[in-house]
């Protein structure tokens, strides 16, 4: 069974591996194929969209030369050249339909070349007095035709697209002037970059004029020839720029596509090439889309096919392997029928064992549970008791302050009353009141703060549990002349969280936070809330001296404390980050980036129908 076993499974693997060789050669090609035919598909539709807004660009100043050279008033200024009141109009005229739509420049020249008036009359550099006769828009616009190119402007160095129109004052055929609107193609251009695609705009002569990569600008896709550099210098489109070769590498594939490869500092990178011409404006526009992708996909795809073959082939072994065992199985069975039976006998036994013995272990691991759960509650109590101890000193003074102040006005009710004037004793026991209810506020706030929280959450108002949070700290903020400023937010959020323990955590970090700034000069804490999606994140932040690197892995320890003997249980931090973490939020601490220490306490935002408040009470 094992040699029929092994010889099937070499079999296996063999066809498997040729297999893989297959798909590897001949899938890659035809992946390859699929993946460049779906990005031309896309690369197309980019095209396409761009020629679009290219065209619709041109045609929106298409007209507009001719409609200026119509004007009457641009016939007798070419008629009357020397008047200069009228080239001050007409320069100020060019200004005003320049602005108005938001072209590059308008200018008007003379037969021989020469500028006359322009829309930049009252710019550095202006065209007034500039002569453009080598350019192509004006010669064809001097023969009576449409003048119409894109160029470098020598005077302004800024691209644009050239439209030229001849002016014939009398209506007939002789041209007196030109008028030409320039217009601007860098919002085009802003708009093609970003995207794994790159679009360029060439000349005849095959040089990027237009493109969202402005390393790529003036670079030739064609070798520049004698001839092409001279065809260019004629009409001086690129004015005084040098114009270099992009190093290119070029490559059709037998589906079609043609691909290219270019070289800059950052590597060679290759590009599918869709090709759309604009023979109106004489120029090319090529969408050019990075193959990484395609590459990836289809290294994707073999991979995935090639896995395929592996898990079919793995499975088809292990279902030989299985049937070779089962057969193997059945032999060993008939010929040890008895021996098995026995085995299965002892087995049995050593699974009730084992059965028994992972019973008392369950319930062991229960019990220990259950105590460690006993025990976090009571440390929870112990850090609270410990937290009141503390506090003890303080509160007896602000309990002596009020009695004494109790005992004092009752002295003088007596005295009142005894000298009859009843509305001052009335007045004076009022205050009396007043001091007992204070007393009696603490004391709430106090037995509330000691007692053992049940385990119910609900939504909690945040600026409710601050509040009480404020009248339980306010004497150890008192002690270290600390400033506590509070920020909810326009709207306090709800929390999803138990009242008296969250009160509990607020009263361990403010008191860390007031320890922390104790005798320092700037002495704030902050404490702000913000509601974020479903989360609210509350931050207690200090200018202390921060949290050291080298215990910020320790500071949730139990019994883990950087206060002198006697200060603290070290449980402060301990206990909050176990609340926290019940109520399903987290707690961090951090440094500030300009000193001092930051907690971060994350809880679930509530979502109630009305502003309710849960509280946590004693059963």
């Amino acid at each position: 069974m094992k040699r029929f076993w092994r010889r099937h499974s070499i079999i296996l693997a063999v066809a498997a591996g040729v297999l893989c060789l297959l798909i590897a050669s001949f899938g890659n090609r035809t992946a390859t194929a699929v993946y460049l035919d779906q990005a031309a598909a896309r690369g197309a539709n980019t095209l396409g969209l761009a020629v679009t807004a290219l065209r619709g660009q041109l045609a929106r100043y298409e007209k507009l030369p001719e409609l200026i050279a119509d004007y009457k008033d641009v016939k007798d200024l070419v008629a009357n050249h020397t008047d200069g009141a009228r080239v001050a109009a007409m320069n100020r005229y060019l200004k005003a339909v320049n602005a108005l739509l938001e072209s590059s420049d308008i200018y008007v020249m003379l037969p021989d070349g020469l500028t006359l008036a322009a829309s930049n009359y009252d710019q550095t550099p202006t065209f007034i007095g500039e002569n453009f006769s080598y350019r192509p828009y004006f010669f064809d616009a001097l023969a009576g035709g449409k003048g119409r190119f894109f160029a470098l402007g020598t005077t302004s160095l800024k691209r644009g697209y050239y439209f030229g129109a001849p002016i014939r004052p009398n209506g007939g055929e002789t041209v007196m002037g030109v008028v030409v609107v320039k217009i601007d193609v860098d919002a085009i251009e802003s708009a093609w970059r970003g995207g794994d695609y790159e679009i360029v705009v060439t000349d005849p002569e095959g040089i990027i004029f237009m493109t969202g990569r402005p390393d790529w600008l003036f670079t030739a896709l064609q070798p520049l020839t004698p001839d092409r550099l001279a065809r260019t210098a004629v009409t001086r489109r690129y004015a005084e720029t040098p114009l270099v070769e992009l190093p290119a590498t070029r490559l059709r594939t037998a589906d079609g596509h043609d691909l290219i490869s270019i070289s800059d500092r950052g590597g060679t990178r290759q590009y599918l090439t869709v090709t759309e011409a604009m023979p109106e404006a004489d120029w090319t526009v090529k969408v050019l889309l990075d193959t990484a992708s395609v590459r990836a996909q289809v290294l994707t795809t073999i991979a995935a096919l090639v896995l395929l073959v592996a898990l079919a082939a793995m499975g088809a072994a292990v279902w030989l392997q299985r049937r070779a065992r089962l057969a193997e199985r059945l032999q060993v069975q008939r010929e040890a029928q008895e021996e098995l039976e026995r085995r299965v006998a002892e087995r049995t036994a050593d699974l009730a064992e084992v059965n028994r013995l992972l019973k008392e272990e369950v319930a062991e691991r229960r019990a220990t549970e259950r105590a460690l759960r006993k025990t976090q509650s009571d440390l929870v109590q112990a850090g609270k008791l410990a937290a009141l101890g503390q506090m003890s000193a303080a509160l007896s003074h602000e309990l002596n302050q009020p009695l004494a102040a109790a005992r004092t006005y009752a002295d003088n009710a007596g005295i009142l009353i005894e000298r009859g004037r009843i509305d001052e004793a009335r007045e004076t026991v009022g205050r009396i009141a007043s001091l007992v209810d204070r007393m009696a506020s603490i004391g709430r706030h106090l037995r509330n703060f000691a007692r053992k929280p049940n385990q119910k959450l609900g939504p909690v108002a945040l600026d409710e549990a601050v509040r009480d949070t404020l009248e339980i700290v306010a004497w150890r903020l008192k002690a270290a002349d600390a400033e506590l400023v509070v920020d909810l937010g326009p709207e306090p959020p709800l929390v999803h969280a138990g009242s008296v323990r969250l009160q509990q955590v607020l009263v361990n970090i403010v008191s860390n936070a007031a320890d922390a700034v104790e005798g320092l000069p700037d002495r704030r804490i902050e404490l702000c809330a913000r509601q974020e999606g479903d989360r609210v994140l509350i931050t207690v932040a200090d200018r202390g001296p921060g949290v050291p690197e080298a215990i910020a892995e320790r500071i949730f320890d139990p019994f883990f404390s950087t206060k002198g003997v006697g200060k603290g249980l070290g449980l402060g931090l301990s206990i909050s980050y176990n609340i926290v973490k019940d109520f399903g939020g987290s707690l961090t601490v951090g440094r500030r980036p300009d000193g001092g220490a930051l907690v971060s306490i994350a809880l679930d935002a509530a979502h109630a129908p009305a502003r309710e408040t849960t509280r946590e009470a004693a059963a």
